[in-house]
């Protein structure tokens, strides 16, 4: 866990130099890094005998296995992540590093949970399917996408006998594209 939570800290700090210095494609950039650590996790499950399951866990995750203790440890986590990003906000000061810091170590702990794939299509999806809709009706609609989303993927997990975070994340990418056909711009 200090490990993880070190490597998240130093990705907090290089993307804030990042931004500093080519704020044009933050973005690209943050997707590249996501990327780029997924495949440093292969290369370090390479010579493991198990190294297989490892990373099919790293990649799609447990998200039907993870214990109520360790649920309860990453939603504590989270609520802290909120409280300290909510705190930070209201005294101007919740941008560069203290947002890139906080971030790191909700998706570290996220990521652990559930794997690189479905953390990253959470974020994604119900941004790309809400992108057309304004201010607060965007976020209400966004979470009812993700919840849509996940128990579909779940549905069809359980009905069809398939990798659970596999079906929700492409559960999630159906339901971003089928918006962007829906919403117009």
């Amino acid at each position: 866990q200090l490990a993880a939570g070190l490597a998240a800290l130093g990705a907090a700090a290089l993307l804030t130099f990042c931004e500093r210095r080519w704020p044009d494609i933050q973005e690209a950039l943050i997707g590249l890094l996501f990327v780029v650590a997924a495949a440093a996790g292969i290369l370090l499950l390479a010579g493991n005998p198990h190294g297989g399951e490892h990373l099919r866990d790293l990649l799609a995750g447990q998200i039907l296995w993870v214990g109520w203790k360790r649920l309860a440890l990453v939603a504590t986590l989270s609520l802290a992540v909120l409280g300290v990003r909510a705190w930070l906000a209201r005294r101007g000061a919740g941008e560069g590093f203290a947002f890139y810091a906080l971030f790191s170590v909700a998706i570290t702990a996220s990521v652990q949970l559930v794997g690189v794939l479905l953390v990253f299509a959470s974020l994604i999806a119900p941004a790309v399917a809400t992108r057309s809709l304004p201010g607060r009706p965007r976020i209400s609609f966004a979470f009812l996408v993700g919840g849509l989303a996940y128990a579909a993927g779940l549905g069809i997990s359980l009905t069809a006998d398939l990798p659970a975070g596999a079906a929700v994340v492409c559960a999630l990418g159906v339901a971003a594209i089928g918006s962007l056909f829906l919403f117009k711009d």
